[in-house]
């Protein structure tokens, strides 16, 4: 028993000790806190009730102790909250964030109480990635002393930058970026500088995207006052002036310098090269004005610099060698710049951390000349030379680059054969891209490549590469366009089921042959499909207009034939259609009207399409292109043609348009003035309306005159009737007018003499009459070709001239028919001489053409190729009749 009496008395000291000891490890900074303070726990009460939380970000902030709040941390020891992270981590939407309108409507909003104030003890401070609707930065701010961290980038701020900021003489970091990222957001600025000299613990500081415009030239000298610096960044902040010295260096703590995309002079400052700590420099897209000077060979001196970025300059000279010492240099960019010069094993000598290399020249100006049998010290990620020197011969030292995932070596003058050991890299590489240049040889059948994320990009675009179109699984992007490529689509496309993340198949310009096979709309992620100027034939399968998320569809410059009749299409997606210069018979469907709805470009020129123009057309109002020239269609133009939206103001709704893959620019080739363009950065700028060179009767309809920002209208070769619309003048915004080739009547529009941008007019061989307009743009057009084959028109730049009667003569000429009898011989002897002009200037002009065509064998295949398809046409347009 006694025994057990000792027992109990020790388990209760023991139990007393624990008791005792609690205190302590609270003291001690245990997960046991001091608890949150009343009047600290009602000033955050108060900073919640002045934001807007559609999200719920701060519905935890209920019960006592606000040390458990979401974003509230607290001293362990005496319970005063130190720490207020607001930042909302789901603010942007999938474009980034470097677009204010992916703003997600559930970001965290409102204002910043003052309450903020009664947090005595709080240091850090994050209120980014929020939308706080251009209010400005609250001057209170500069009280909160205790601050250490102060984050307010991304959140929508706007106005000038209080200058209390300066107090706060803690502070070691400051973000105040991005708050402005395009001229639609007002954004935020600093006028005088003078307070970040205060700022004397601050080690890190971002002011990217703040407009720095007002202050003085002498700007650096303010952050040269901040010894602790290590971190300064700077990009598009509207600087302007760039100093070459600093006498007096205090900052000599950097490590990190971005003052990328402002409007320095593109020299370099002889001062960075004394900031030997320094590991990262960018001064790329600074290429706005200044003198134009080499790169300075003490670039070698910065012996910590890990990454280099000068792109976008107007640095010329050659790549100094002393970059060889640079041994701890993990990145290398020197894209678009005038460099010039070799160069050479030396200049990579010491660059054994290497991993990123990007380099390119104006017209191969820089010439790589490394030894055929080079081994490179560095070990490659990402390699990126555009339009220098590489070849002719096929780069061996990349068979040792093992880590590559991403190659891009374009138009670098490689005409060699692409080696078999070049393709057992494929399956470490993301993106491939050898366009542009002379590469010769047989594409694998069968190839794995690997995935950046979800993409894998393939671009050997512009080569002589032969065989058969290869289809390589997990590829994305996949251009082979421009090639010599030959034979038929691989029926095996039928089991595209394995290829289920291809969004861009480009096999445009090559030799293909046959039919297009079915199972297109197991392609659930295709955008962009172009098969266009290759020698296809057969139907169009049906299935191509079922690929759902289609955007971009050219099939132009083949033989395709049949009717486009199908039950149905899915594709409401699809923004470009072009199937011109094919033999697709029948009428234009119906459905291109009622189903894509998000079409703003469609093209079916030179095919057989007969019939009416539907007026299901009318409905596309997003259509800003439209070009059904060289048809045999018939009837009136739709006067509901004129209801076109995006012909009559500029819409602000743009279609959904995922153009994001590299590094794809749509293009068209559209006729303008006769001749054939190419257009491809311009194309949405484009307003064109292409009805010639088909059998279209009756009256121009007045509609088409309110189609006020049409730049194009080509309406000749048809077999129009009546006047030419009085309002016509009222489309301000045409540059080109052609209705030649018809049988209009009556007097040219008055009103025409406003369309001030018009500069090319054809109105010849019509039936008008009376005088030619003689003021404002009318005065530029001296060419009398463009009036030719209209009797009863006078005035410059004809030779025959207007007199008193000749509006009399012309209402007489519109109602009988008949004119002047005399007044037409007169005219007798002008109209010989001009014939026996004409007749001559014929004459040789054929005599030059078919010189031409016995000198050149490619002019005379395209000639008689043409010819052809034009006989063809023409047949079925008379089988029609």
């Amino acid at each position: 028993m006694e025994g057990i009496s000792i027992s109990i008395r020790l388990l209760s000291l023991l139990l007393l000790s624990l008791f005792c000891l609690f205190p302590v490890l609270e003291a001690n900074g245990t997960n046991v806190t001091a608890g949150c303070i009343k009047e600290e726990r009602e000033a955050l009460v108060r900073v919640k009730q002045g934001l807007e939380d559609p999200s719920g970000r701060l519905s935890s902030w209920i019960g006592e102790d606000c040390c458990r709040w979401k974003g509230v941390s607290c001293n362990n020891q005496t319970g005063n909250v130190v720490k207020l992270d607001l930042r909302s981590y789901g603010c942007y939407l999938n474009g980034g964030q470097d677009d204010p309108s992916n703003l997600n409507p559930s970001c965290m909003s409102g204002k910043i109480s003052s309450s903020l104030l009664d947090l005595k003890h709080l240091n850090y401070l994050d209120l980014s990635m929020n939308n706080f609707q251009n209010n400005p930065v609250p001057e209170f701010l500069g009280s909160l002393d205790e601050l250490s961290y102060l984050d307010l980038s991304y959140s929508n701020f706007a106005g000038l930058v209080p200058p209390h900021l300066g107090n706060l003489s803690n502070l070691r970091y400051l973000d105040l970026s991005s708050n402005s990222l395009n001229s639609s957001q007002p954004g935020i600025w600093i006028a005088d500088l003078s307070w970040i000299t205060h700022l004397t613990s601050l080690e890190y500081l971002n002011l990217g995207f703040v407009n720095l415009s007002m202050v003085s030239d002498h700007w650096l000298k303010a952050f040269n006052k901040l010894p602790s610096l290590t971190k300064l960044y700077l990009p598009f902040c509207e600087l302007q002036n760039l100093p070459h010295s600093l006498p007096h260096m205090n900052f000599t703590a950097l490590t990190v310098i971005d003052i990328s995309s402002n409007s320095f002079q593109p020299s370099i400052p002889e001062w960075l090269f004394n900031l030997t700590s320094l590991s990262f420099l960018d001064l790329s897209y600074n290429d706005i004005r200044g003198d134009i000077r080499p790169i300075p060979a003490s670039v070698g001196s910065l012996l910590n610099l890990e990454g280099l970025d000068l792109s976008y300059n107007r640095l010329n000279g050659s790549i100094p060698q002393s970059m060889g010492k640079l041994t701890k240099l993990n990145a290398l960019y020197l894209l678009q710049n005038f460099l010039e010069g070799v160069l050479s094993q030396n200049h990579f000598q010491g660059l054994r951390n290497l991993e990123y290399l990007q380099v390119s020249s104006s017209n191969k100006s820089i010439v790589f000349n490394m030894s055929s049998d080079w081994v490179p010290p560095f070990s490659l990620k990402f390699i990126k030379i555009e339009s220098c020197n590489v070849g002719p011969t096929f780069p061996a030292w990349l068979r040792t680059q093992k880590n590559l995932s991403r190659m891009h070596i374009n138009n670098a003058g490689i005409s060699d054969t692409i080696p078999d050991w070049f393709w057992e890299l494929s399956p470490q590489i993301s993106w491939l891209d050898f366009s542009n240049n002379q590469l010769k040889g047989v594409l694998p059948n069968s190839l794995e490549f690997a995935l950046n994320g979800n993409d894998a990009l393939v671009d050997l675009s512009f080569n002589r590469l032969e065989g058969t179109v290869p289809f390589w699984h997990k590829v994305t992007y996949l251009n082979l366009a421009h090639n010599l490529l030959s034979g038929s689509i691989p029926t095996s496309i039928d089991s595209i089921s394995e290829m289920k993340t291809l969004q861009r198949l480009d096999l445009s310009n090559n030799n293909l042959t046959g039919e297009i096979p079915e199972q297109w709309n197991h392609c659930q992620e295709l955008l962009v499909l172009d098969l266009s100027i290759n020698s296809l034939s057969g139907n169009i399968p049906s299935s191509i207009f079922s690929i759902p998320k289609l955007q971009w569809l050219k099939l132009n410059g083949n033989t395709f034939s049949g009717e486009l009749s199908f039950p149905s299409v899915n594709c409401k997606d699809l923004i470009f259609l072009d199937i011109g210069e094919n033999e697709l018979t029948g009428k234009i469907p119906t459905w291109i009207g009622e189903s894509l709805a998000s079409l703003s470009e469609l093209k079916l020129r030179s095919n057989m399409f007969s019939n009416n123009i539907p007026e299901q057309l009318c409905h596309l109002s997003h259509l800003h292109v439209l070009d059904l020239a060289d048809n045999i269609l018939s009837g009136p133009i739709p006067s509901c043609l004129g209801n076109l939206t995006s012909f009559r103001v500029k819409s602000s709704i743009e279609p959904v348009s995922t153009y994001q893959l590299y590094p794809f620019i749509p293009q068209m080739e559209l006729v303008v003035k006769g001749r054939e363009f190419n257009f491809s950065n311009i194309l949405g700028l484009l307003n064109s309306i292409d009805l010639s060179s088909n059998n279209l009767v009756g009256t121009i309809p007045e509609e088409i005159t309110d189609l006020l920002i049409l730049g194009t209208l080509n309406l000749s070769n048809n077999h129009f009737t009546g006047k030419i619309p009085e309002k016509m003048g009222s489309l301000r915004r045409l540059e080109t007018l052609d209705l030649s080739y018809n049988q209009l009547s009556g007097q040219i529009p008055p009103s025409m003499s406003s369309m001030t941008l018009l500069n090319h007019l054809n109105l010849s061989h019509n039936n008008l009459s009376g005088p030619i307009p003689s003021t404002n743009q009318f005065l530029t057009f001296n060419d009398p070709s463009i009036y030719q084959g209209n009797a009863g028109l006078c005035g410059n730049p004809l030779p025959t001239r207007c007199n008193a009667s000749n509006s009399a003569d012309t209402e007489n000429q519109d109602s009988t028919g008949n004119g002047d009898s005399e007044d037409e011989n007169e005219k007798h002897d002008e109209v010989i001489s001009f014939s026996i002009g004409v007749g001559l200037g014929f004459v040789f002009g054929l005599l030059g053409i078919i010189g031409s065509l016995l000198l050149n064998k490619s002019w005379r295949n395209t000639y008689f190729h043409y010819i052809d398809g034009f006989l063809k046409r023409a047949l079925a347009g008379v089988a029609k009749k």
